[in-house]
């Protein structure tokens, strides 16, 4: 296999939508352009976004976001966005429905159960299985009563050495004279020793069934970015490629191009930022079609897809959240032309998910595929201004990254420092809540009981390398404070309810909880109801003043001077900073440094309460 050179702004055959797409009437595009630009101002200026002095063009500059990957993402398409695009995109192969593919660890639980959930499994409508197993893994007892020339199994073994191919021959021993199903994998790892790859390139090939996986979720697990995920994508998969159609590959007989790269399947994560998944699926199809046409060609052989839905996008708080965030993953991995989607089951930062969680999670596709028909068009978004634009920046992007880290010998070390950049800089986005996380930094429950589920060795061997984007959220709320903050809400109920509630949720966000004072009218009943709290609480050294201007400016400065005479330690305002106040919360605080700042103080305070 040549080295892989060039760039995606050289042509292609394997690009058939090549070129910019047809442009709507200039005239009558400006009409709606300005149109819509009018009308947008007038909503960003009734919700003071925008000032009466800003020209309404000023809406683009106002609801543009960019991603991670610093790539602009436009509140809406126009046909200008698809001009200059450097290729086309290729449309997905797929037809109708995907494949709705079920995940089970199957190496710590006993093989009875483990057959028992596949067989639910395969009842409720899946219709292929995706099984982690080792070499203790009896697939006999665990496949029983599979059909397996009718439902395809993918393997997925440890990396270390000889444990792919011993999977392999133990499911071929179990096949026996079945014929496998289309999409069968035996699954060895992409990252494997070059031995075990070319010997299940060999099994594989005999047998009639794909062997390889290239697995990006491992990398998105860490906390990767989407152009980071496909760049590793294309990185681990030239390695595979390498290996098997090397000279010395099986003595001297290496595979060529086009045999090689149909033993491929690729693992992708998508997340509940929907047109970036779309988008990401697409552009991977691009990318890898131009992998093999600079490594001399490889015509026909199509990118298979796996996506599987993000497993750091999930929360082990108010997880039944994560219902929707699934949701809305397997839609973009639905529109973006994914062969096979998994929906990891809501309770599955938990532990092992239950049969509620599976039972959830297969029926999302089926109602995506039999209720909202995504399958029966065959690439939904191809057109769309906004995701053709998306598409190719995105591949754009991770091929620039691909460049700079093909040929390394260490993936994993050398996508390292990229991945801790991304995730500094999606904290940071956490931390202010710019990227809100339902159920942990925003509209958090500190009531809540959580579901109780079993972390056997195979969650852990799936889980412990996550790292969830709430993960600071999370650890605060896994120690939370002993004891309240007062809420010094001054006065009435409809001047302090909106800062009282921003203040509630932040501080719940942080693992702690708030006793109200309710509405009060002056500074006296306010160290009155502080008072009758310390009562019930004992000392609560941190009080946080909630209500309007108007209001502060009144008596503000007096309610804080009577709540420290009456044993407050920490004054917080919701609101501006004040001299009479220690600290202030308001929009567009970094929410994890104050509430860093808040819990030290409560335990700062009642250490010296308790010297004394």
């Amino acid at each position: 296999m040549s080295e892989v050179e060039g760039g995606l702004d050289e042509p292609t055959e394997l690009q058939p939508d090549q070129g910019a797409l047809a442009l709507a009437d200039p005239e009558t595009d400006a009409w709606v352009q300005a149109d819509w630009e009018a009308e947008t101002a007038r909503v960003l200026r009734k919700s003071r976004r925008l000032t009466d002095e800003d020209p309404d063009a000023s809406v683009w500059d106002k609801l543009t976001r960019s991603t991670l990957d610093g790539i602009a993402v436009a509140p809406i398409g126009r046909p200008q966005d698809a001009e200059h695009l450097t290729a086309g995109v290729l449309r997905p192969s797929r037809t109708g429905g995907w494949d709705v593919r079920a995940h089970l660890g199957a190496r710590s639980v006993p093989a009875k159960d483990a057959n028992e959930t596949l067989l639910v499994d395969l009842e409720g409508g899946v219709t292929s299985l995706w099984l982690r197993v080792d070499a203790s893994t009896d697939l006999d007892a665990v496949l029983k009563g599979v059909y397996l020339d009718l439902a395809p199994v993918v393997l997925e073994a440890p990396r270390e050495p000889g444990a792919g191919v011993a999977a392999a021959q133990a499911f071929l021993a179990h096949l026996e004279a079945t014929t496998p199903a289309p999409g069968t994998n035996l699954g060895v790892d992409a990252l494997a020793p070059a031995a075990d790859l070319v010997a299940v390139a060999r099994l594989a090939l005999d047998a009639g069934v794909l062997g390889i996986v290239v697995d990006a979720t491992t990398v998105h697990d860490r906390g990767a970015s989407d152009a980071q995920d496909l760049a590793y994508a294309l990185a681990v998969g030239v390695r595979a490629l390498r290996v098997l159609t090397a000279a010395e590959a099986d003595g001297g007989a290496g595979l060529d191009l086009a045999t090689a790269a149909g033993l491929l399947e690729f693992r992708i994560a998508v997340t509940d930022e929907q047109f970036p998944s779309i988008a990401k699926l697409r552009a991977a199809r691009r990318l890898w079609a131009r992998v093999l046409e600079l490594s001399g060609g490889a015509g026909g052989v199509e990118q298979r897809q796996h996506a599987v839905t993000s497993r750091p996008m999930t929360s082990r708080f108010d997880p039944y959240v994560n219902m929707l965030r699934t949701t809305v993953a397997a839609f973009a991995a639905g529109v973006g032309g994914a062969d096979s989607v998994t929906v990891l089951p809501f309770d599955a930062p938990l532990g092992r998910p239950e049969v509620l969680g599976r039972r959830v999670a297969r029926n999302i596709s089926h109602l995506l595929i039999d209720e909202a028909h995504l399958g029966k068009v065959g690439d939904i978004a191809g057109g769309a201004y906004a995701v053709e634009r998306l598409t190719d920046d995105l591949a754009v992007a991770a091929w620039s990254v691909f460049t700079e880290t093909d040929g390394e010998d260490d993936l994993d070390a050398a996508f390292a420092p990229l991945v801790d950049a991304t995730v500094a800089a999606r904290e940071k986005q956490v931390a202010t809540r710019r990227r809100p996380l339902t159920g942990l930094s925003e509209f958090p429950n500190l009531a809540e009981e959580l579901p109780e589920r079993v972390r056997d060795a195979d969650w852990h061997a799936e889980w412990d390398a996550v790292r969830p984007y709430g993960a600071s959220f999370e650890a605060l709320r896994d120690t939370p404070a002993d004891r309240p903050a007062f809420l010094a809400t001054v006065g009435t109920v409809a001047t302090h309810t909106a800062r009282a509630t921003f203040a509630t949720n932040l501080l719940a966000a942080g693992g702690v909880a708030v006793e109200p004072a309710g509405a009060t009218d002056d500074a006296e009943a306010l160290a009155a109801a502080y008072e009758a709290a310390v009562g019930t609480h004992g000392p609560l050294p941190v009080v946080v003043l909630a209500g309007a201007d108007a209001t502060y400016g009144a008596w503000g400065a007096e309610a804080a001077a009577a709540l420290r005479a009456a044993g407050a330690r920490h004054v917080v305002i919701a609101g501006k900073q004040t001299d009479y106040a220690d600290d202030a919360c308001a929009m567009g605080v970094d929410a994890l440094a104050f509430l860093g700042r808040t819990r030290a103080a409560l335990g700062q305070a009642l250490g010296q309460e308790s010297q004394a």
